[in-house]
Parts: structure tokens; C-alpha cells; sequence
């Protein structure tokens, strides 16, 4: 049965309209997103098959173009409008990151890291940039790498760094593997980024490694 032959009550995009996105499950946000299913399926077969085969809403966000593509439903159209939608989510993050005033913990950054940096299948190494108020001045991703770490130049981070005029900055990078413990060489490349900064009076207040679902914070481990 099509969806818009189902009571009003329980389609998806009315229940979301009347009680907001937060109670709908994945496959009907999914569904919402697909708009039609396919010959036989509504879109919420559709939106349920898609999320066995790719194990979940996330594998299916962070899925390539081209596994992506090959699924029942989907393709380049779709690819790129959630591509676009995804895009906007990590935009609308960012602003509010800016507009809501001084970072004063990692918690506060958090949840934009890990939108921005997680699902990475390579490891990226990026830099906030704030002013004396800690304020955000810029959020540049410097470098990337292998699945296995990232060539930092500290010369590039101080040059980026008297560009934002910034006074302090907060590190970040991705572990792909999902493990957000810091290993020996990423205690080094902080290490050899505080004291190249420190030069140029700009301080490191954290280094921030993002994992699945965790991120964690050098300052806190007391590795600063």
C-alpha cells in the first residue's frame, strides 16, 4: 500500500509536522528524504531495506558514491542532494558554534567536531582559530592523510594562525579507527605545535581527537 493511502495519522510526514522530527524513526526520516519507494515498496519498505543493507542510518550517510549509487532507490540525484543536506546540517553547526560566544570547554566544541570529522575514512587534522575572548574566528581542516595519520606542518598551522590574527587555538584530528585515545605521536605533533605558537604569543588550549561517538580531550588527560 502507497503511503498516502495510509490514515493520515500515521504517514510520516504529517505525524512530523504535527509532532516534530524527533519522533519519527529512522526509516521514516528516511522515507521523508526518499519521497517514493520503488515498484511493490512504499518508501518506508524501501527506506527499511536500505538501512538493513547498509546497517544503519549512518552507514548509509557515510556510505561512498558509488556503493551508495548501486542500492534500489537511490543514485547520483539522491547522492548529491544528501551530500547537500548533510552539508547544511555541518554549516548550521559551525554558525552556532560561532554565534553562542566564547568556547569555554571542549564539551562546547563536541558536537561539531564529530559531525564535521568522524566518519572521515582517512585521518584530518584541523584547527580552530579564536581570538582573545575565545571566540571563533575560523574552523580550517589543514591536512589529511592515510588511515594510518596526517603530515602536520607546524610552519603552515602558525601561518594560518598571524593570518585569523588569532590569540589561541584549538587542535583537532580523527582517528578512522574510532578510537579517540592519543597515541605517542600525537602528544609529539602537540607538543611541537604549542611551542612553535607559543613563539608567535598564540596559545594551544586543547587538542581535541575525534572518535566514534567519543572525542577526547588532551588538556583533560593533563598532556598539555
Amino acid at each position: 500500500m502507497a503511503i498516502k493511502d495510509w490514515p493520515i495519522r500515521e504517514r510520516p510526514r504529517e505525524r512530523l509536522l504535527e509532532h516534530g522530527a524527533e519522533s519519527l524513526s529512522d526509516a521514516e526520516l528516511l522515507a521523508i528524504f526518499l519521497r517514493t519507494g520503488v515498484s511493490g515498496k512504499s518508501a518506508v519498505d524501501l527506506a527499511r531495506e536500505l538501512l538493513d543493507r547498509f546497517g544503519s542510518l549512518r552507514g548509509l550517510l557515510a556510505a561512498e558514491r558509488q556503493v551508495f549509487c548501486e542500492a534500489p532507490g537511490l543514485g547520483s540525484a539522491k547522492f548529491a542532494q544528501l551530500q547537500a543536506v548533510l552539508e547544511m546540517g555541518r554549516r548550521h553547526l559551525y554558525e552556532k558554534v560561532e554565534r553562542d560566544g566564547p568556547l569555554l570547554s571542549p564539551e562546547h566544541t563536541a558536537r561539531f567536531l564529530q559531525a564535521r570529522m568522524r566518519d572521515y575514512p582517512y585521518e584530518v587534522f584541523a584547527v580552530l582559530f579564536l581570538d582573545n575572548r575565545h571566540r571563533v574566528l575560523g574552523f580550517d581542516e589543514m591536512f589529511r592523510g592515510t588511515i594510518d595519520g596526517a603530515s602536520v606542518h607546524p610552519r603552515e598551522v602558525v601561518r594560518r594562525a598571524l593570518g585569523y590574527n588569532a590569540a589561541a587555538v584549538i587542535l583537532s584530528h580523527n582517528h578512522p579507527s574510532g578510537i579517540a585515545e592519543p597515541s605517542q605521536a600525537d602528544q609529539r605533533i602537540t607538543n611541537r605545535l604549542r611551542d612553535a605558537l607559543a613563539l608567535v604569543d598564540i596559545r594551544v588550549l586543547d587538542h581535541l581527537i575525534v572518535g566514534d561517538g567519543a572525542c577526547c580531550s588532551l588538556a583533560e588527560r593533563g598532556l598539555l
